[in-house]
């Protein structure tokens, strides 16, 4: 994929804007799930990301491979500043944004999208909880610092194969002499 480096930087931004009445809900774990949600709902909706944004793979979960950039940039242009507070015992990341996102980029079904995975993540789990969410399978099967493919996510909702399956597996049209070494 190509990055929109414009669109992500201003996805990046606007998440920090939805956190400005409640800093302290967001960090950066779930900065980085945020973005993959908003990218990896909308490459399921639509068969593409808002942003062209590449996701890796890290101990917490699936992350934005230029989500630092785009915040130090951010931070350059004093749109955003990050300040870290301690939270349960740990340090954690938290983002003020200094003057609001033109958010004009975004359709509305994305900006909709976007606010619908802001709340999910945010309203509705811990960092702990959502990184746990996003182990899937998907997560699984990479290793760390390897590329997580947004067409991936099409593998989340596989439902276990059955007999029905494998019946018609043995029956297709499109079977050869092989067939027997699926079953």
């Amino acid at each position: 994929m190509n990055i929109n480096w414009d669109k992500f930087q201003t996805l990046v931004h606007h998440v920090c804007n939805l956190a400005s009445p409640n800093q302290s809900e967001l960090g950066a774990v779930k900065l980085n799930k945020v973005l993959w949600y908003a990218d990896s709902i909308h490459f399921l909706e639509h068969g593409e990301s808002i942003t062209g944004e590449t996701y890796v793979k890290q101990p917490l979960g699936p992350v934005p491979k230029h989500v630092l950039q785009a915040l130090k940039n951010l931070e350059v242009k004093n749109l955003v500043r990050r300040g870290k507070v301690e939270h349960f015992g740990l340090m954690k990341n938290e983002y003020f944004c200094v003057d609001e996102p033109d958010i004009s980029c975004f359709s509305s079904e994305q900006q909709s999208l976007i606010q619908t995975a802001y709340n999910h993540v945010c309203k509705n789990h811990t960092a702990t909880s959502i990184s746990e969410e996003t182990h899937g399978i998907i997560w699984s099967i990479a290793e760390i610092g390897e590329e997580i493919p947004l067409a991936t996510v099409f593998a989340s909702s596989v439902g276990e194969i059955d007999e029905t399956d494998m019946d018609w597996m043995r029956n297709s049209p499109r079977k050869n002499s092989t067939t027997a070494e699926y079953a």
